[in-house]
């Protein structure tokens, strides 16, 4: 009787258990975004250690639906990261699980998820990876044979990131480094998107200290590549991508920035950028008008954007640059454009721009560029304000030709209220520019050291209070305005402060401000060096001539000398 029962109480089993699987599939389909999600959840914990039910629910078609709900960008993270668990669930079963799920396609689709700025649901797709990956059933070539979502992910993995770009740079692949292999993928014959990606990799681990930019592979490999990106051969989307990528390399570096200048013509072959759309097009290709109407404005940003970065130190490059065709004007027209990334990109290339002391005297003052500059900074976003400002300062020198002419426009108005704002890059721009001392100090002195005292009472960084601490020395050095120091006894105390920090560059800075309050030879030098005194700055200064850097040290020196003279 026993084996006779046998085969239909089998049977009865397999039917529970299928029916419970389908119920787990079914749920995947449910209209209820919330009711999905459970039903993710509830199949996680249904898989864990049950290699029966995982079977169940492949054979059933569970991993499709799955698959698709994670790539879906109307899924939420949280489904997409459970989605991910429950496959690397899976994975974790028999090698026929493995198999079923490199049916599917599940390498490129998680590949894809790395691209995706949700940290958790990252990490769910890298632990499946690695359980895919580490099964003897996996071929280890199918990890390139998605190469181009590899890629992209090791792109955005080491855009601003150390930690990343100094693990990438040491990774090997058969023996061979990865930074070779992107070195490999830049060569001609491979396609564009891949030599972009590749170049775009290791850029992004040059920026961020993974790679030295005197490499052979940056300087010989990744710079040449991106500047052929930027021919007229390419397509202005490879151009944008070329262009905007080769400025982010160069910025920082001096020596990038020469090499860029002299590789294929580059200043030159930028000015074809602005050329867009051309009257050829719209005669003979509509399409083609149309195409190259969407992509004017991006070719354009993107020209200013490179412009900017091989214009930042060198004067040489700088020169090249305002000398090509129409360059002042269409920096001129840029600033006034509809397009924020364009302005944005205009006023930084004009910043960079004026940088040089001969060009402020020359073409700054021939197309009078302080009139656009004065429109964007009345109202624009901060980010471009913040560049704006910077421009400005520069344009206020005592050297600057547009000086009086923009003081009499209104600008210390505009000025002083930018030393109201709550962004602390135009508070300090905002500063600096109104640095002709006396005059606006007597009128305006006020509400700058409320400024100079906010900054330096906040929690900034050491770079930006060392700034505001020149910022007020350059105030100490007029007359009116060392009368406005003198008797406010909370700047005074946080300039003594400043002269006993850790740092010694704020230290260095402190003591610019009390060498220009005590200097002998100006008038009422007695009596504010008596009240200097009075609260405890010489004593400081003996302790600081002592000290074991030469810098503060000499500067001590040479303030108590003022003292004995």
């Amino acid at each position: 009787m026993a084996c006779v029962l046998e085969t239909p109480l089998r049977m009865s089993v397999l039917s529970e258990v299928t029916a419970s699987s389908r119920h787990y599939v079914d749920r995947l389909f449910d209209p209820d975004p919330q009711k999905v999600l459970q039903g993710v959840i509830d199949m996680k914990n249904a898989v864990i250690g049950n290699n029966k039910q995982k079977a169940n629910l492949i054979v059933l078609g569970a991993v499709p639906r799955l698959l698709y709900l994670l790539q879906q960008e109307t899924s939420s993270t949280e489904l997409r990261t459970e989605c991910a668990v429950v496959l690397g669930s899976l994975a974790m079963g028999t090698e026929n699980n493995v198999k079923s799920l490199l049916d599917c396609h599940i390498i490129p689709a998680l590949l894809q998820g790395l691209l995706s700025p949700e940290l958790k649901f990252i990490e769910a797709c890298l632990r499946c990876l690695r359980t895919i990956f580490t099964s003897p059933v996996t071929p280890e070539e199918l990890l390139y044979t998605v190469r181009m979502q590899a890629l992209k992910c090791f792109s955005v993995l080491a855009f601003e990131n150390p930690q990343v770009s100094m693990t990438l740079v040491n990774v090997l692949v058969d023996g061979e480094l990865l930074p070779q292999i992107f070195v490999k993928m830049l060569q001609r014959d491979k396609p564009i998107e891949m030599q972009l990606t590749s170049a775009k990799c290791l850029t992004y681990m040059c920026r961020a200290g993974g790679i030295q930019t005197d490499d052979n592979c940056i300087v010989l490999k990744t710079l040449p590549s991106l500047v052929r990106m930027c021919s007229k051969e390419r397509l202005l989307e490879e151009r944008v991508e070329g262009a905007e990528t080769l400025a982010y390399l160069i910025e920082t570096d001096v020596e990038l920035q020469r090499i860029a200048s002299i590789t294929d013509h580059l200043i030159a072959m930028l000015s074809d950028y602005f050329k867009y759309p051309s009257s050829v097009s719209a005669i003979t290709d509509i399409k083609r008008l149309d195409h190259d109407l969407k992509h004017a404005h991006e070719l354009r940003q993107a020209a200013f954007k490179l412009y900017a970065s091989l214009g930042a130190n060198d004067e040489d490059i700088r020169k090249k640059i305002i000398e090509t065709e129409n360059m002042m004007d269409r920096i001129v027209n840029g600033l006034s454009e509809s397009s924020i990334k364009v302005r944005l990109s205009a006023v930084r290339c004009l910043h960079s721009l004026s940088r040089s002391v001969q060009q402020l005297r020359t073409s700054f003052q021939d197309h009078a560029v302080w009139k656009p500059l004065m429109k964007v900074l009345q109202n624009a976003p901060d980010e471009v304000l913040v560049v704006a400002s910077s421009t400005l300062c520069n344009l206020l020198l005592e050297f600057s030709p547009s000086k009086e002419p923009i003081l009499e426009s209104g600008a210390i108005e505009l000025l002083c209220s930018l030393t109201q704002s709550e962004n602390l890059a135009l508070r300090v721009n905002g500063i600096w520019a109104l640095m002709h001392i006396d005059q606006i100090m007597s009128t305006h002195g006020k509400q700058i050291m409320q400024a100079v005292t906010l900054i330096l009472e906040g929690e900034h960084n050491i770079e930006v209070k060392e700034q505001t601490l020149c910022i007020l020395a350059n105030i100490a050095d007029g007359t009116t305005a060392k009368e406005l120091i003198m008797t406010n006894d909370d700047i005074l105390q946080k300039i003594k402060y400043y002269m006993s920090h850790s740092n010694a560059k704020l230290q260095l800075a402190a003591m610019f401000c009390i060498s220009n309050l005590i200097w002998n030879e100006e008038e009422g030098s007695q009596e504010r060096q008596d009240k200097l005194r009075d609260i405890g700055i010489v004593d400081i200064l003996h302790k600081l001539s002592q000290s074991s850097d030469p810098n503060l040290c000499d500067k001590a020196k040479t303030a108590l000398q003022q003292y004995l003279a």
